[in-house]
């Protein structure tokens, strides 16, 4: 019987299976079960069949390219897709999201050569398409969320919106700050997994517990962010928010949590993490104070994935020229 060749997944019947689950994969799905039940609760039924169509198209479009090679879809696409579907707002048109998994898939991983090669975190490459080319949709049609008793459980969403109902809006157009007990909740208007900060943190001591992300991503993310922030909010500048505000708000804490710690995209040496981190939650307090886009998130990291090769490069450099060094030194003079 012929050895089956790496990576590829084989069924009883030496067909090849249709998915090939990996580990990993399924910690991060499991990781993110806490946001989706919240965006349930907060934002009415719907979120699932955003969920479901974002994961069914997403497959649909890995199978269309990896058949062709004899190879299963990898879990990999599922995880994509729900993060997508996570950092979505509640009122976007199914369509819309339809047209950013299939960037995400498409040109987020399958056209830098499918699993493990993609450069960039492709549900971020899918969320910043439709955010930048259906403004309306993404930046100003938002919808109350649901509280008390079983929330949206009983509901299939909000029929209508409102404008201006995130945090980082109110805070940008009149200096609003939202409460950190509704913001730690997630009693507030924003995309379906983002708004609660307890859900997000308890996906991310899974995480950690099941040792799937890198605690030095998520740490030096917040950490920059929320120090970089307080630095320039006691310096005066008044773009900038509270530190404690900072991480609360927004997707900051989603992004540095699921989105910043993609074993593919992000730093791979320790060093290269605690710099590759850093730079994502100083450009984050950059984008969001002095740039025309309320959130920053998305847009930092797509940036720290770009700078992730080049500084696990640096960082390598310099510890061969130190190691280098350090044998000169000790040989006999």
């Amino acid at each position: 019987m012929p050895e089956e060749k790496k990576g590829q997944s084989k069924s009883v019947a030496g067909k090849p299976k249709w998915i090939q689950w990996q580990r990993p994969m399924i910690n991060v799905l499991v990781a993110a079960a806490p946001p989706l039940l919240g965006s349930v609760y907060f934002f009415g039924l719907r979120s699932l069949l955003v969920l479901a169509v974002c994961n069914g198209v997403g497959f649909v479009v890995e199978w269309l390219f990896v058949r062709q090679r004899g190879k299963p879809v990898t879990s990999a696409v599922f995880v994509t897709a729900t993060l997508y579907s996570l950092i979505l707002p509640p009122q976007t048109p199914l369509l819309i999201a339809v047209v950013g998994i299939v960037v995400a898939v498409l040109f987020g991983k399958m056209v830098f050569g499918g699993f493990g090669a993609n450069v960039f975190n492709p549900a971020l490459v899918g969320r910043c398409f439709v955010y930048v080319n259906f403004p309306k949709h993404i930046t100003s049609d938002w919808a109350d969320p649901f509280t008390g008793g079983l929330g949206g459980f009983l509901h299939w969403g909000r029929a209508d919106a409102f404008t201006g109902a995130t945090p980082l809006d109110q805070f940008k157009s009149a200096g609003q700050l939202e409460s950190i007990k509704d913001l730690f909740f997630g009693n507030i208007g924003g995309s379906f997994g983002e708004t609660s900060a307890l859900l997000i943190l308890i996906g991310a001591a899974y995480l950690l517990y099941r040792k799937t992300a890198n605690w030095r991503i998520m740490v030096s993310v917040a950490g920059s962010a929320f120090a970089f922030s307080a630095i320039l909010h006691y310096a005066g500048v008044k773009q900038i928010p509270p530190p404690h505000w900072t991480i609360l708000a927004g997707g900051l804490l989603f992004g540095a949590v699921y989105m910043a710690t993609d074993p593919i995209s992000a730093a791979r040496t320790p060093e290269g993490m605690f710099l590759y981190g850093s730079l994502i939650g100083m450009v984050t307090v950059v984008i969001r104070a002095f740039s025309g886009f309320s959130g920053g998130m998305n847009f930092a990291i797509l940036l720290g994935n770009m700078f992730a090769p080049i500084t696990d490069y640096a960082v390598k450099a310099v510890k061969e020229k130190r190691k280098v060094a350090a044998g000169a030194g000790s040989e006999p003079g």
